[in-house]
């Protein structure tokens, strides 16, 4: 982890998937972020083989709703819980000071209105580990910001005012420090916290904004 520089602030960013999140600490400005740590988190137990897809009784199958299932679920909120604030906790230790945490998810679908047993089981999985990072943002008293994967380049180029080209491009050029993997969900995460410097706003506040100053 590249070390802390006074007076400057970082964030987090997330791009989570199910049991895990690769995670990416950049230090701003947010007009020249760099890049201070990059890694895997995982967010079920490894040794348990159904850690990953709690909901799932098989290929396709919802696991029934019980104690079985309610177990299951609280074992894996809790592991994840300590996992993702043993992360931030780690950071602010180092001296970095957080700005907040940006979470990148595949969907923000709420899992009660998807017919399709399958697809339901993995938007609650998918839910599942948004919220075990939200709620450890939330027990350090960190903002949290959540965006869809498909939708995050846009929302970049709308916020940094930069072509989506440029900023896919600052973001290769910032894994040349990572130590290891720089995937699609690394510079996903990377641009989470990337927004989260720049002080990203809903759209919906941003039209607010510019009626105003109209």
């Amino acid at each position: 982890m590249t070390p802390a520089i006074p007076g400057v602030r970082s964030a987090a960013g997330f791009s989570i998937k199910s049991g895990w999140a690769a995670v990416v600490l950049l230090t701003g400005p947010a007009s020249s972020p760099r890049l201070a740590d990059a890694r895997r988190v995982e967010l079920s137990d490894p040794a348990d083989p159904d850690g990953r897809q709690p909901y799932h009784a098989g290929f396709g199958t919802a696991r029934a709703a019980g104690p079985d299932l309610n177990r299951r679920v609280g074992s894996v909120r809790r592991f994840g819980r300590r996992a993702a604030a043993g992360v931030l906790r780690e950071y602010e230790a180092a001296g970095h000071v957080l700005a907040g945490a940006g979470l990148v998810v595949g969907s923000l679908i709420d899992p009660a209105g998807i017919a399709n047993d399958h697809i339901r089981i993995h938007a609650l999985e998918g839910r599942l580990f948004r919220q075990i990072v939200e709620q450890a943002a939330a027990r350090r008293r960190l903002p949290c910001l959540v965006w869809r994967a498909r939708d995050i380049y846009r929302e970049a180029a709308a916020t940094l005012r930069r072509p989506e080209l440029a900023i896919r491009t600052r973001l290769a050029e910032l894994g040349r420090d990572a130590r290891g993997r720089w995937r699609a969900e690394d510079k996903r995460a990377a641009l989470a916290a990337w927004l989260v410097l720049a002080g990203w706003k809903p759209p919906s506040e941003r039209a607010g904004r510019r009626r105003s100053a109209a």
